[in-house]
């Protein structure tokens, strides 16, 4: 329902949004509203929003205290309704993928070409707020309610920043573009920035879930010869040999390290852990060849720490860090949105659920479980180009 418009834009919106009031509780779908956007920020019509593990992440209350109320969901993509003062580059009816970093390009990690460790929008993102430091969101009652990762697209609207909001072309499904704003861009930049692959090299991926099957797919392209899949769930391990793997281990039954050196010889040139646990770390260090690189993706739950054997530093072994691609999120989706659209990715095959709102706490459940693909929920059936409950 829209009410008292003003500037092309409502004053108030009231919609329906998934809100988390406290970890362990399951997530409702509830009647919230949201104010109009102010200076530098855009409202958007949510066609779509993917359900990541950072969401879950959120829901059970690992990644620190004080994250609720909430609105979830980050990964979306739609059309923008409405402009806040002072915004160019972008205008009313544009299909947009919704980032989750917007760079303030000020401060000193922008300055050094690190977006994605951007100080101001981490401070904002951990606090649930958008750039001016307060929140656009409040439940029936009227109390304040955070943005999800300065997101909170598991709902009807979105106010976000103008520049997490990046148009595409119209010819993008938005039920597919909505994957483009985390778990491609974090595949994909895993790859291509905080490790190069180069053709030839050796690959292995420890976690075959919605991200690394990214990470797979972004090996391919860049030409690895070898890409071991790594996974507990054998249909997770047949779609990631779908997807270019070359080789496929079942974790539940073997040991990771020497089964990729039974495969491989010494181990591997890369491996990209992409579960988030102390376990499956130490495992990606295990599977990797003298001058190797491991890459943690996952993200692991606050307090978590990881125990490795320091005399393996003498062979030249590194393991570093990958948050949101290692990129310019802007750059690298549009980049992306170009892969898409000649046909060299494909995206919809990692979708094994379209859910609406009210089934986000049984998305949340099957990731518990580790199982399925990836979940995306329909907020606009017309917008996002399929229906919740059909096949993907």
């Amino acid at each position: 329902m829209l009410t008292e418009q003003r500037s092309g834009a409502a004053e108030v919106i009231e919609m329906r949004a998934s809100v988390l009031r406290e970890p362990g509780l399951p997530v409702t779908t509830e009647r919230v509203l949201l104010d109009r956007p102010r200076a530098d920020e855009v409202l958007v019509r949510i066609a779509a929003a993917g359900v990541c593990h950072s969401d879950l992440h959120l829901a059970d209350g690992v990644l620190g205290p004080g994250r609720w109320p909430i609105v979830l969901g980050h990964e979306g993509a739609g059309v923008v309704e409405a402009l806040g003062d002072g915004v160019t580059g972008i205008a009313v009816g544009d299909h947009v993928v919704l980032s989750f970093v917007a760079p303030c390009g000020s401060c000193r990690a922008c300055r050094s070409g690190r977006l994605t460790l951007c100080e101001t929008a981490g401070r904002h993102s951990f606090a649930g707020t958008l750039a001016d430091g307060t929140s656009r969101l409040r439940g029936a009652d009227g109390s304040a309610l955070q943005h999800g990762l300065s997101v909170a697209c598991f709902a009807e609207y979105a106010v976000v920043p103008a520049a997490a909001a990046i148009p595409i072309s119209r010819e993008i499904p938005l039920w597919q573009a909505a994957l483009l704003g985390c778990g491609v861009v974090t595949g994909f930049g895993a790859v291509s920035n905080a490790t190069r692959v180069r053709i030839g090299d050796s690959v292995c991926v420890i976690g075959c879930g919605g991200v690394g099957l990214q990470v797979i797919a972004a090996a391919r392209l860049a030409g690895a010869a070898t890409i071991i899949a790594v996974d507990r769930r054998s249909e997770k391990l047949a779609h990631a040999l779908r997807r270019g793997a070359t080789h496929a281990i079942d974790a539940s039954q073997l040991d990771v390290g020497p089964e990729v050196r039974r495969l491989v010889g010494r181990g591997v040139d890369h491996a990209f852990e992409v579960v988030g646990s102390p376990a499956t770390i130490r495992a990606a260090w295990d599977a990797l060849a003298p001058g190797g690189t491991a890459v943690v993706v996952g993200v692991a739950p606050v307090g978590a720490e990881v125990s490795l054997p320091a005399i393996e530093f003498l062979s030249e072994k590194q393991i570093i860090g990958s948050y949101y691609g290692s990129s310019d999120p802007s750059t690298a989706i549009g980049r992306l949105v170009e892969l898409l659209g000649s046909g060299r990715l494909e995206l919809a095959d990692v979708v094994s659920h379209l859910i609406t709102l009210d089934e986000i706490e049984q998305a949340f459940e099957r990731l518990r479980r580790g199982e399925g693909g990836r979940s995306v929920v329909i907020t606009d059936a017309g917008l996002a180009g399929v229906e919740a409950g059909t096949a993907p």
